[in-house]
Order: structure tokens, then sequence, then C-alpha cells
């Protein structure tokens, strides 16, 4: 993939959204790793390096730097590694690093980050999954990250009175989250989960994401919900 001058100006008057970031410069391959997990957990997304917050295209110093921080980022710091490409746009004398990530098909992709355990204080790994949502990178809610590893398993649904005590309550109050199901069906929040999760992968009701907070919609209401 290779940007023209015009297509660059284009994404960058298009502004930060739900495909695209802008990132004044790299140096941190932990940080910038959130955003490529983001996008590749997601729907796929280009970060422009050289490009300001206020949409101020203002280059960078050092492409072969910036690449090997976004390799680095993309290999060591998410597991499984994600896939890229990066283009270089010369505009009016300064080089913007583009990095194109495609949605992936082995989701989900963990992002990683050293910290201490508060009761011993030895370092361990923090894995954390990130989906992009609007210009924000967010925390996935567990229920969003077993939605991201049933994508790669047969669909399975069967539909018995727990399903249709759903069915009915959502008619009724719209919206429904993991424990209010669990409660209301009378079963395991692991069981209500996985009831939940087939029914959105069968497409009956739709996942609406607030932050680390989820919940439950029939599919033809979750325009308005």
């Amino acid at each position: 993939m290779t940007l023209t001058d015009l297509e660059l100006l284009r994404l960058v008057d298009t502004g930060e959204n739900q495909h695209i970031e802008f990132k004044r410069l790299v140096h941190s391959p932990e940080k910038i790793a959130k955003s490529i997990s983001a996008f590749a957990n997601t729907s796929g997304g280009t970060i422009l390096i050289g490009v300001d917050d206020d949409k101020r295209i203002v280059g960078i110093e050092s492409e072969k730097e910036t690449a090997e921080i976004i390799w680095e980022a993309a290999n060591d710091f998410i597991h499984p590694a994600v896939p890229f490409e990066t283009d270089v746009i010369e505009f009016r004398g300064r080089d913007v690093l583009a990095v194109i990530v495609e949605e992936s098909s082995t989701k989900p992709h963990f992002h990683l980050s050293e910290t201490r355990d508060p009761k011993t204080f030895k370092k361990v790994i923090e894995r954390k999954v990130y989906l992009r949502n609007n210009d924000k990178n967010l925390i996935a809610a567990p229920e969003a990250v077993q939605l991201l590893k049933a994508e790669h398993r047969p669909i399975r649904i069967s539909f018995g009175d727990n399903e249709r005590t759903l069915m009915k309550y959502l008619n009724t109050y719209h919206r429904i989250t993991l424990v209010e199901y669990s409660r209301l069906v009378n079963v395991s929040n692991r069981r209500a989960a996985r009831i939940l999760v087939s029914l959105v992968r069968a497409g009956v009701i739709h996942l609406h994401m607030d932050g680390k907070n989820c919940f439950y919609t029939l599919k033809h209401l979750a325009a308005s919900a």
C-alpha cells in the first residue's frame, strides 16, 4: 500500500477515528503496541506517525529508528505477534510513516506489559486485550474477550427455556447485563456467558461495550440502544 500526498491529506483531514490514529512521534514500543493490537482486534486501521493531534504534519526524524520501534511493539509486546505494513510518505520535505494494520484472523491479540506483583514485588507479565472504539483504545471486558476467542469456533446454538426467557426479557426491558441474565435464569456467570456469546455470534443479540461495562440488546434494537 502506497499513499499519495492527496490521500495523506484526506486521511489527516478526516481526523482520528475508528480506523485512523495520529502520533507526533513514538519512543515506547509498549505504548504504541496498544494501538496496534487494538486495530488488529477490531477492524483494522492506520497509524500516521509524524502527524500531531491538531492535524499538523510535523514529520519524523528517523524512519529507521521509528520502524524498529514499531517492529518491536508488534513482535515483542503483543501475543500473538501482529503483522503490519509500513509506508513512508514524503510531504513537503517531511516524512510521515504510515503503519497499516489489518483486522486479524487470529484474535485476540494480547498486549504485554511488565509490572510487579503487589504482594511479592516480583516482576510479572500483565496481559490485556485492547479494542478500538471510535478514536480510543479501550481495555476489553472479559465478555468481549470471550467473543473474540469464540470467533474461531463453529457456531452452536440451541433455543431452550433460558434463551426464550432472555428474548422475553429483552422485548420488555430492551437491555441486560451478564450478571442480570445469570440471575434471571439462575445459572452460573460462565454458563450465562456461553449462551450470550452464542446468540451474539448467531446474530440474535448484540453486545455493546461501554468501557469495561457490557450489556446486550436484541439485534434490531442495537442501533437505538
